[in-house]
């Protein structure tokens, strides 16, 4: 379980990140570099999920996106300085929860 965390968050951060460099090329004039860069890394978020051992493809982007969520929040809060609010928080554990109940609930 662990390790399925840890891949979702890597896959998280790449996706933010590799979106992130995008935006400051495009948006805030960046130099070009930033959005090859960019490219790049989401180009491995593509790949990084296919780490998981769960079998279904649906199932695991459903579930990485609640982790998505949690990590925007937080990349928003750390990175771009806008503290979240309660219900930032709140919409999150609800994701949090979410993706618990679809990857970790027994199955028959």
């Amino acid at each position: 379980m662990l390790l399925s965390m840890l891949i979702f968050i890597i896959a998280g951060l790449a996706e933010i990140g590799g979106g992130y460099l995008v935006w400051l090329w495009l948006r805030e004039s960046k130099p070009l570099w930033y959005g090859i860069v960019g490219g790049f890394v989401l180009i491995l978020y593509g790949i990084i999920p296919t780490l998981q051992n769960f079998p279904s493809f649906g199932r695991i982007y459903a579930a990485y996106g609640g982790v998505f969520i949690v990590l925007a929040v937080l990349w928003g809060w750390l990175i771009d300085k806008k503290t979240p609010d309660m219900y930032d928080w709140i919409g999150a554990a609800v994701c949090v929860i979410g993706v618990s109940i679809m990857l970790w609930a027994p199955r028959g």
